[in-house]
Parts: structure tokens; C-alpha cells; sequence
């Protein structure tokens, strides 16, 4: 007889801006799960936050189409650390979860809120936990604790909504231009924008304040803008090759990342091996010191001076067939099939775990 597979839940969609970029990331990830180890339970999550076990099929998830198949039955979150699953809301069953891989980018799904609904219901958790999640989504706090870590980041101010325009503009010419514009705590570049003059402040704040109440004015830096992929195993991390963002335009914003019409990821990054390992070891460094558990992406400029500078910490990377993590670390040798396995079997094994102890282990 062989071995019980683990039955995996796999969030997609999501209350976020990022909704369609969930749905390809979450639909790559199911068709590359290996299906003799895992038995997957997919959980579409609506765009008014209702919750739906589906039950058709991946393509309807990539076309949109998957809450109009009649395959979906209403799910709920049960609050009890026993649970460890879902409730069928149609028959009052319970559907147990060995653990859940949210695929959910940004808002609602990659700031904790759904880790934290999972915690609370038992499910370990396939990737990063509350603390990395919410640390790592929020900008200025992830910036605080690499500087603390004694890893530059770019100069930069944060504004407020409620601050006059005179006091704004001050800010950003203490900073000086070109600068860039973006919410503090939004994911794929939205809200985003290079500011030249001022002149065009007023309109990149308008952006920015669409998404939220505060914005983050930071200097350009004139250098590269290098990504780092890192995956937990058994406590030790795996690193993929350095990537490398060639823009044709100025920014790297939510269309191109998406469909990199004029820009170019290029794998591994064209920079110096002594520039790589340092991109690898700061991303490792920060790994931890932000909490991330199970696997990240880390973002840095190499400046043309030769700094290295932290930019941000993505912990629910893209898995569609342009995104950078999973080619990172096929470069390094690994399928998106092996990522897959080894993220997963890191949660379930480590499930007993509690998050508290997981960290001070690193301290």
C-alpha cells in the first residue's frame, strides 16, 4: 500500500488589484504540482471575498470563467485550531487540509490576513507566515529593519495624505529629482511613477493616494535592478541565480511585469560573481531578519557606484510564465515541480511548529 497523499489547498483570486495576476500565477502552479504526492483542493476566493471549493477545470481559473462553471460550492474558514479545513457550506461537512498554498498577490492575501484566517483554523501555511507576510508588504517597515540589519536601502521620505502640498514638494526637493512615487503598501508596481520635475508631483501622489492614504518618495538610483529567489529546506535556504531587469522604458511598472512587451528579464543577472554572491547573501540575510518562512523573492539595486541597495521582499512571488522567481531558481537547477515539493513538504513538516519558536530559532 502506498503512502497517504497530502491533500493540499491552493487559494487563488483574492479582494486585490491583483486579482488576474493570481488567477495565471495560481492556475501554472496547479498544472506543475506533482499529482503523486499531493492531492489538490482548489479554493477560489471572489472578488467580494466569498470563498469557493472548485472543482473544474485549470483553464476556466486562467480565463476567468471558473465562478460560472456550476463547479463551485461555498466554503468558510471554521475558527478552532483543531479543524484544520474548511466548511462545505452546502452540507455542513468538514474538508481537511494538510496544509494551504495561497496564491494571492497583494492586498487581502499577501499582507497576512488570510495567513493569519489559516493559522486560526489550523492549516499550516505553504510559504510565509503572519509575520513575514505583514513585515514584507509594508515597505517603509521592511526598509527599517534592513537598515537596522545594516543593509542600505534608497533615500527616501514617507508622505502623508493629510500633509500640505507645499510641505510635499519640500520633501521631494530635499530628496531631489528624478524620484519615484509608490504606496507603501501595494504589490506590481500600482501606484507607481517616475517623477522628473516637479511639475509632475502633484499627479504621482494623485496615483499613489488612490491606493493608499500614504505614499513613499525615494530617489532613483542609477544602476541595475537585481532579484534574488530563496527557498526554505529543512532550515537551510536555497538561493537561485540573480536576475536582472533590462528596461527599453523607465519603469517596471504592473503592464510590463506582466507581459514584458519592451522589458527584459534576463537570467542569470550580467554582473560580476562577487556582485552575485553578495545579491545571495544579503538576500538570505534579509530572508530572515524579516521573517520570511518558506520562500521569498528579494528585490535590490545594484547601483552603478557599486552599492547594493534593498528595495523590497515579495513573499508570494508570480508563478505565471513570465515571472522571475521560478526562472531564477531553474536556473539554479530546480523545475517549478521541485519548488512545488519542496516548499510544501517544508510546511507539512514543520506544521507542529509554532510560528514564535520558528523565529527565535533564527534569532
Amino acid at each position: 500500500m502506498g503512502a497517504t497523499k497530502a491533500t493540499i489547498g491552493i487559494l487563488f483570486g483574492g479582494c486585490s488589484n491583483e486579482y488576474p495576476v493570481s488567477l495565471h500565477s495560481a492556475a501554472a502552479v496547479m498544472q506543475n504540482i506533482d499529482p503523486g504526492r499531493f492531492d489538490v483542493v482548489a479554493i477560489g476566493i471572489d472578488r467580494s471575498g466569498g470563498w469557493h471549493r472548485y472543482d473544474g477545470d485549470v483553464q476556466s481559473i486562467e480565463n476567468d470563467s471558473w465562478l460560472e462553471t456550476a463547479r463551485c460550492t461555498p466554503v468558510a474558514l471554521p475558527f478552532g485550531r483543531e479543524a484544520r479545513g474548511l466548511i462545505d457550506l452546502s452540507t455542513g461537512s468538514l474538508v481537511r487540509l494538510d496544509a494551504a498554498l495561497p496564491i494571492l498577490h497583494g492586498r487581502n492575501g499577501e499582507d497576512g490576513s488570510v495567513q493569519g484566517a489559516l493559522q486560526l483554523a489550523g492549516i499550516p501555511i505553504v510559504g510565509c507566515g503572519v509575520t513575514g507576510s505583514a513585515v514584507c508588504m509594508d515597505k517603509t517597515v521592511s526598509h527599517r529593519i534592513a537598515t537596522a540589519e545594516g543593509i542600505s536601502v534608497p533615500e527616501g521620505a514617507l508622505v502623508d495624505i493629510s500633509m500640505s502640498k507645499l510641505e510635499m514638494h519640500h520633501i521631494a526637493q530635499r530628496i531631489g529629482y528624478p524620484l519615484f512615487v509608490k504606496p507603501p503598501r501595494e504589490g506590481s508596481s500600482m501606484g507607481l511613477s517616475r517623477v522628473e520635475s516637479p511639475d509632475s508631483l502633484a499627479r504621482a501622489l494623485a496615483d499613489a493616494f488612490a491606493y493608499d492614504s500614504e505614499a513613499i518618495l525615494e530617489r532613483e538610483i542609477d544602476g541595475s535592478e537585481i532579484g534574488c529567489a530563496v527557498l526554505e529546506s529543512g532550515r537551510t535556504l536555497i538561493v537561485g541565480e540573480p536576475d536582472e531587469i533590462e528596461l527599453n522604458g523607465t519603469v517596471f511598472d504592473y503592464a510590463e511585469k506582466y507581459s514584458c512587451e519592451t522589458a527584459n528579464i534576463i537570467v542569470p543577472a550580467r554582473i560580476a560573481e562577487r556582485d552575485a554572491q553578495r545579491v545571495k547573501r544579503a538576500a538570505m540575510r534579509l530572508f530572515r531578519a524579516l521573517g520570511c518562512t518558506g520562500f521569498a523573492r528579494i528585490d535590490f539595486f545594484l547601483a552603478n557606484d557599486g552599492r547594493l541597495l534593498f528595495n523590497e521582499a515579495n513573499t508570494i512571488p508570480g508563478f505565471t510564465a513570465h515571472s522571475r522567481f521560478p526562472s531564477m531558481l531553474k536556473a539554479a537547477g530546480l523545475s517549478l515541480e521541485e519548488v512545488l515539493n519542496i516548499a510544501i513538504e517544508e510546511a507539512l513538516t514543520t506544521a507542529q511548529e509554532p510560528s514564535d519558536a520558528r523565529l527565535l530559532a533564527y534569532a
